[in-house]
């Protein structure tokens, strides 16, 4: 069952108006008692949920539940409400459970961006400081390159330290949840943008101090005048969302930013077949795969596996696991999703003497095929390398890991998100919570490997970080890299 992107998947739902049960912006002493709410998560995640004591024991998560009913009872604005549920969401760390913008609705999202509190620029952590990637100052102050080391007198390392434990990702992996905390101009609802403002309160301007020493105060943005990049692989858009192109050297590079097309025409696997097919046949001197920000989305990767290998191919066996059999009925008037058959699946979840207190799920991965891929197409026997970072955290995690374990091509890069231990996902359900009008992701489906594993990502064969000159300069080192190893081969 494949996994869509945790950033498109909620557009499905995204017609449904559940902003509208929320008050309008108020004081904080004005905001209603949200207690009850907790309830209803509580029972949710204890009956459904099915990594919520991967990483924690049952007494954690009840005293985390306890704390945030104390606070969403006690006086205190949206942004430090939203917080407490926050700092409860990703304490599970699971890179698919936390409050989603996409499905919160338009009230919700005007009360996460109610002022101009956003930094001026795009840009990437290297090193616990904020190098610039793309400056929207209108007075062009941050130049590309440019390195932050404080926003008013708060040192960046310590800003960090304090968005990490607000980040969604699986296990230990905190490459992915820096990552998340970067503005890359490819999300609708940036992760940094929504949770600096809860850790350090900022407005219409700010004072940035530069690595050169010098501190130059600058306006904030809104969120209407944040320009995302486009968003490629959108769902509902037909046009192929992938670049193929082969440079004078032979080599050809397949650029894939997004494989969340669940909701799309575009007849992908038709073109990717008949893309690597080509390939195979015209001579390309070897091929590099760029996933680089890809979360992933359906298996697109598997089309790639099955024209790279000569025999059957086994993937890294982990099995799938629910937690119910039948979702209880009291919780269905706060369950939304695509496929209301999530919420019962029958004789298709069977009770597994090895892991007591899960149901063994079969509806996907017994049809034989699920964890075996076979050769199709004609057989790309030159190098390949792939591309990869901490956002590979689902379908793309999958790929990375399953190249390296096979030693079917050479990972080039930066450290991927995901675990080895395994990750929840595959199903979903969108939690509405009636007296705060927000949403909390619920992942349904869990994975757990046959042997065990660490709690770790999949580091990559050559490890090749960006510095702040080399995007300064505009350099694409890891592309570089790659290319001479191709060129070496």
């Amino acid at each position: 069952m494949p996994s869509p992107s945790r950033r498109h998947m909620i557009q499905l739902l995204g017609g449904l108006a559940v902003g509208a049960a929320l008050p309008a912006v108020a004081r904080a002493e004005t905001l209603p008692d949200w207690s009850s709410d907790v309830g209803i998560l509580r029972r949710a995640w204890e009956t459904m949920h099915p990594g919520l004591y991967r990483y924690s024991t049952p007494e954690q998560i009840t005293a985390r539940l306890d704390g945030l009913a104390a606070a969403w009872t006690a006086p205190a604005s949206f942004r430090d409400r939203f917080l407490a549920l926050t700092r409860v969401t990703a304490s599970i760390r699971c890179g698919h459970t936390y409050p989603n913008p996409y499905n919160g609705g338009e009230t919700v999202v005007s009360r996460l961006y109610p002022d101009r509190s956003l930094v001026p620029f795009r840009f990437v952590w290297i090193d616990g400081r904020m190098v610039v990637t793309h400056d929207e100052c209108a007075q062009a102050t941050f130049p590309r390159g440019t390195t932050v080391t404080a926003i008013d007198g708060v040192a960046t390392p310590e800003i960090l330290s304090r968005l990490i434990p607000l980040a969604r990702a699986d296990g230990a992996s905190d490459a992915k949840r820096t990552s998340l905390m970067e503005i890359r101009g490819d999300d609708r609802f940036e992760t940094f943008d929504i949770h600096l403002p809860l850790v350090l309160p900022l407005r219409d301007s700010a004072l940035f101090t530069l690595a050169d020493g010098r501190a130059v105060r600058a306006p904030l943005l809104s969120r209407a005048e944040r320009r995302p990049a486009a968003v490629d692989g959108s769902p509902g858009n037909d046009a192929n969302p992938w670049a193929l192109d082969r440079g004078p050297d032979g080599i050809a590079r397949l650029t894939m930013p997004g494989w969340a097309l669940y909701d799309s025409a575009f007849p992908w696997e038709t073109w990717l077949g008949g893309a690597m097919d080509d390939l195979a046949g015209d001579g390309a001197r070897g091929l590099i795969v760029d996933l680089r920000g890809n979360e992933g989305g359906l298996d697109c990767g598997n089309v790639i596996l099955s024209r790279l290998i000569d025999r059957d191919l086994t993937l890294s066996r982990s099995r799938r696991f629910v937690r119910y059999r039948r979702a209880p009925e009291d919780l269905h008037p706060y369950l939304d999703t695509w496929d209301r058959s999530f919420l019962d699946w029958d004789d298709q979840a069977m009770p597994d003497p090895m892991r007591p207190g899960f149901y063994r799920l079969t509806r996907y991965d017994d049809d034989g095929e699920t964890m075996r891929i076979q050769p199709t197409g004609r057989r790309f026997t030159r190098p390949v390398v792939v591309l990869c970072d901490a956002a590979n955290s689902s379908a793309t995690f999958a790929f990375a890991q399953a190249v390296k374990d096979n030693g079917l091509a050479t990972l080039v890069g930066t450290t991927t998100g995901g675990n080895r231990r395994g990750i929840n996902g595959g199903a979903f359900c969108f939690l509405r919570l009636p007296a705060s009008g927000l949403e909390v992701d619920l992942p349904l489906i869990a994975t757990f490997p046959d042997t065990p594993q660490p709690d770790s990502a999949i580091d990559p064969d050559v490890l090749v970080p960006n510095s702040a000159d080399d995007i300064a300069s505009g350099r694409d080192v890891q592309m570089m890299s790659a290319t001479d190893l191709i060129l070496a081969a």
